[in-house]
């Protein structure tokens, strides 16, 4: 692993045009290609595309074209979850979705960062990258988009069109831009 891959995935400040995050980023856009051209009737060859592509795939999990992410090594999703439509996951960092987990269509977790302050290191092409988690049973309607950093607790339902900018709790409605937690969800979890 080259210097700038290990800075990107331990948090620190690195160079995206670097010789190994270009080539790792081409070789995910040739498999994406694949994946979002392959048959309506060829679940089987997705799923293998998907299995090679992305760091881990839960069984009876599926994603639905187009799918647009980075790199596809740093993503990880849990069982019986579901991605619905044009789904972009910048994976500069670690995603993890867990099970049970339901994404709508067009929505964004992101893990890039640019400096904010220092616009010097901003022009020259530095960035950072911070992890999204998302817990089991998380609903994210349409449109939702995660901000790097994020962690949304389990059984949390986001409204259509919100921005997670900050952490959830678990088992909450949340929904605005930024996103709030507008009330808590008190039913009793599936077993």
């Amino acid at each position: 692993m080259g210097e700038m891959k290990r800075r990107m995935l331990s948090g620190e400040s690195y160079r995206d045009d670097d010789g190994e995050l270009l080539a790792e980023r081409l070789a995910c856009r040739r498999a994406l290609d694949e994946f979002n051209g392959a048959p309506a009737d060829d679940e089987e060859r997705r799923i293998e595309i998907l299995r090679s592509l992305l760091g881990s795939l839960g069984e009876r999990t599926r994603i639905m074209p187009r799918l647009t992410c980075d790199y596809g090594a740093q993503i990880h999703i849990g069982d019986d979850s579901f991605l619905n439509y044009d789904a972009i996951l910048l994976d500069c960092a670690h995603i993890t979705i867990g099970s049970n987990v339901f994404i709508g269509p067009r929505a964004q977790l992101l893990t890039a960062l640019h400096p904010m302050e220092d616009h010097a290191a901003r022009r020259a092409g530095w960035e950072s990258a911070a992890p999204v988690t998302i817990g089991d049973g998380v609903w994210l309607g349409a449109g939702v988009i995660v901000c790097p950093g994020v962690r949304i607790g389990p059984d949390t339902v986001i409204g259509t069109g919100s921005v997670v900018t900050r952490d959830l709790p678990a088992r909450v409605f949340a929904a605005g831009n930024p996103c709030r937690v507008i009330r808590s969800l008190e039913g009793e979890a599936p077993a």
